[in-house]
């Protein structure tokens, strides 16, 4: 049997594997080096950044302190030009250290803006209101010192002027004394002839009171014949006759003359009934308001008439004992008494 000997291992060719690691190494050193340029960039950017930012901080600190600088300035110039301004007037005085202390809140919010670099915008704008209000404030004193100088000028002249009226016056009131007492002496005269005139007025009006008498009331009965007959009983009648006859009076004007009548019943009570004509009037003797049953009203001449009105109240009567009152100007001209059974 014959035995086959192994095939020999095929031999390496010299430097086959150089290649291979040549590649490598090329592959290797590019992405060093691509890795070492991202590095640089990265550096360059970050170092330009950084020197930006510390470019902007600088820029903004060197800014920061500018804007202290001129708010210090616009403040100290404002107070100083406030107290330039003081003066002897307590109330400008009070208002001066007012806006002082509304300056001083004003400086602090600024100063709180600066602390920080993103304020610095609302910081100058708060520095120039706080500006513009320095120039308000001292306009407003300003105006107002001009008042209060033009108040004191008018004072003075006021002064002057009273001080002349308060002569004048003194002067007038002498005067007012004296015709005060000629006009109360004139007054207690005047007096003194309105109550003389009253009293002789009172006596002319009793003296011509136009007096009444042969006063006559009579119960009547109207029949359905439409006449009335004469009745004593209370129950048998349904009106009442009164009537009277004046007297003459020389002393009185010839004219109207209204006599009211007053019917009196048992219970002494007035009998009235205001749509038959009854009502108020005052009895000049005592002043007292009286009511009456009924007014005649005459054209009297000075000469006696006779007079009489009829009483119909449409309602039965009291039996008892009636008065009746007759009034001439507020003054008793006669009465008279009668009864009813």
């Amino acid at each position: 049997m014959a035995i086959n000997s192994p095939s020999p291992s095929p031999t390496p060719t010299p430097g086959s594997s150089k290649p291979d690691n040549s590649q490598n190494f090329k592959i290797g050193a590019i992405i060093a080096i691509a890795l070492l340029a991202i590095v640089a960039v990265t550096f360059l950017v970050l170092w330009r950044n950084s020197a930006g930012e510390s470019e902007k901080l600088g820029y903004e600190l060197n800014e920061s302190e500018q804007l202290k600088a001129e708010l210090e300035k616009q403040y100290y110039e404002a107070l100083s030009e406030l107290e330039e301004l003081r003066g002897s007037n307590e109330e400008l005085n009070a208002l001066i250290e007012s806006q002082k202390d509304e300056l001083k809140a004003s400086k602090d919010k600024i100063d709180a803006l600066l602390r920080d670099s993103r304020n610095l915008a609302s910081a100058r704008k708060e520095i120039k209101n706080l500006t513009a209000q320095a120039e308000q404030y001292l306009a407003e004193i300003n105006q107002l010192r001009a008042e209060n100088e033009e108040l004191t000028a008018r004072t003075v002249e006021l002064t002057e002027e009273n001080s002349h009226l308060t002569t004048n016056l003194d002067s007038a009131q002498v005067r007012n004394m004296e015709l005060s007492s000629a006009k109360a002496a004139l007054t207690s005269e005047k007096e003194v002839l309105e109550a003389d005139r009253a009293r002789l007025a009172k006596k002319v009006n009793i003296a011509s009171v136009v007096k009444v008498n042969n006063i006559e009331v009579d119960g009547l009965k109207m029949r359905s014949s439409g006449k009335s007959v004469t009745r004593k009983t209370a129950k048998n009648i349904d009106q009442l006759q009164v009537c009277f006859k004046t007297s003459a009076n020389q002393v009185t004007e010839p004219g109207v003359e209204q006599f009211v009548i007053r019917i009196i019943n048992p219970l002494g009570e007035t009998l009235a009934v205001q749509e038959l004509g009854s009502g108020v009037f005052t009895n000049n003797a005592s002043g007292e308001q009286i009511r009456y049953t009924q007014i005649k009203e005459v054209d009297y001449d000075r000469d006696e008439q006779n007079l009489c009105i009829v009483w119909a109240p449409n309602q039965p009567f009291q039996e008892g004992n009636y008065s009746v009152e007759i009034y001439n100007k507020g003054y008793l001209a006669g009465s008279s008494d009668f009864s009813l059974r």
